[in-house]
C-alpha cells in the first residue's frame, strides 16, 4: 500500500522532501498558502518560484486546502518557518489525521517562549512524544534537488517511529539515519544557523579561514553545551545533525544564514540585508531565542550572544570581534 504523505509548505525544502518522498515511493500532497506556485506545480510539474528547472516526480501534487492536504495522510510534514509555525498549526491541528506522524524540517526556536519546534508541535497538536519527529542534517535544498547525495538524521522518542520515517524518505540519492535523541537534533539544527551568520560575517570583514574555522569548532562547543544541559547526547552533535549540518551550512554559498552574515559583514545594515534576502534566514530571529534558551539554562553561548549584538543591537561588527577575542582565556573543554 502506498504511504501517503502531506507536505506543508512549498518553499525550497518543503518542495525538495516532497521530491524525495516520492522518488521514495510516497504519493505527497503539497499544501501552499499562495495560488500562484500551488498552479504551477500541477500544472508544470515544477515550483519556478524557489526551485526553477526542477522537474517534479509525478508523485507530487499540491493543493491551498490545508484539510485536503491532511487527507490520509500518515506522515504530516511540517516545511513552514519556524516562527509561523503555531500560528499555522493551531488552524491545521483540527484538520490532521489522529495517528499521523508530524515531521519537523523546521530548525529555529520560538521567540518568547523559547521552545523547540518538537515542543510546540505536541503543545498545539496534542500529540505525544511518540507521533512527532524532527529531520535534520546537511541537507542544503538546491543540491537535493539535483539529486545530489546527501545523508540526515531522522530522530524520535519512539524508534520503530523513526524507522517508519526512514524507510518513507531513503533514496538512492538520500541517506537517512534514525536516533533517538530528539533534543540535540533539533537544538544542532537551530544553533548551526546562528553560527553560520557568525561565519559571514567573519567573510564578509575579510577574515580569513583560521577565524571561519575557530568559529564553526567553538560554535560546535557551545551549541554542545548547551545540548547537554537539557538533556542532549553529546554523540549528536558529532553526526550529522550536528557537525554535518553546521559544515555545510556554514561554508556553502547557497546557505541563506551564511549569505546573509556575509551581507552584514560587508557593511550592509539589517534593513538592507532583509531587503536584499528572499528566503527566510532562520538564525535572524533564532539567535534571540536561541540566547533566551541558553540562558534559561545557565549556559554561556558567547557567540550567539556577539551575533545577537551585531544584528539586532547594531554593534559594529569589528567592536564585537575585538570583544569576543578579549575574554578571559580558559581551557578548552570548559
Amino acid at each position: 500500500m502506498t504511504t501517503r504523505c502531506a507536505v506543508y509548505g512549498t518553499g525550497s525544502w518543503g518542495t525538495a522532501f516532497a521530491m524525495i518522498l516520492a522518488d521514495a515511493g510516497c504519493e505527497v500532497t503539497l499544501w501552499g498558502r499562495r495560488a500562484a506556485p500551488v498552479d504551477a506545480i500541477n500544472s508544470t510539474g515544477t515550483n519556478p518560484d524557489y526551485l526553477p528547472g526542477v522537474e517534479l516526480p509525478p508523485g507530487v501534487r499540491a493543493t491551498t486546502d490545508p484539510a485536503e492536504a491532511a487527507r490520509d495522510a500518515e506522515f504530516v510534514i511540517l516545511a513552514v518557518p519556524s516562527q509561523t509555525l503555531r500560528a499555522n498549526l493551531t488552524e491545521w491541528a483540527p484538520l490532521l489525521p489522529p495517528d499521523a506522524v508530524l515531521v519537523s524540517l523546521m530548525k529555529g526556536v520560538e521567540l518568547g517562549t523559547a521552545k523547540r519546534m518538537s515542543e510546540v508541535i505536541e503543545e498545539v497538536a496534542k500529540a505525544g512524544p511518540e507521533r512527532v519527529a524532527v529531520l535534520s542534517g546537511p541537507n542544503l535544498a538546491k543540491e537535493i534537488a539535483a539529486r545530489q547525495p546527501a545523508a540526515s538524521v531522522v530522530a524520535c522518542r519512539d524508534e520503530a517511529v523513526a524507522q517508519r520515517l526512514q524507510a518513507a524518505c531513503h533514496t538512492a540519492y538520500f541517506r537517512p539515519y534514525t536516533n533517538t535523541d530528539v533534543v540535540g537534533c533539533e537544538l544542532g539544527g537551530a544553533v548551526k544557523n546562528v553560527i553560520a551568520l557568525a561565519v559571514g560575517i567573519a567573510d564578509g570583514m575579510g577574515l580569513g579561514d583560521n577565524a571561519k574555522a575557530s568559529l564553526i569548532t567553538r560554535g560546535l562547543a557551545e551549541t554542545t553545551r548547551l545540548g547537554l544541559a537539557m538533556g542532549a547526547d553529546a554523540h549528536t552533535f558529532a553526526g550529522l545533525a550536528g557537525l554535518g549540518d553546521l559544515v555545510a551550512t556554514c561554508s556553502s554559498p547557497l546557505s541563506r544564514n551564511n549569505t546573509f552574515g556575509r551581507n552584514l559583514g560587508r557593511g550592509m545594515t539589517l534593513e538592507e540585508t532583509v531587503a536584499v534576502t528572499k528566503q527566510t534566514a532562520e538564525g535572524v530571529k533564532s539567535c534571540e531565542s536561541v540566547l533566551d534558551l541558553a540562558r534559561r539554562h545557565g549556559v554561556e553561548v558567547p557567540i550567539t550572544e556577539t551575533v545577537v549584538e551585531i544584528v539586532h543591537e547594531g554593534k559594529p561588527p569589528l567592536v564585537a570581534l575585538k570583544e569576543l577575542m578579549s575574554r578571559s582565556a580558559k581551557a578548552e573543554r570548559r
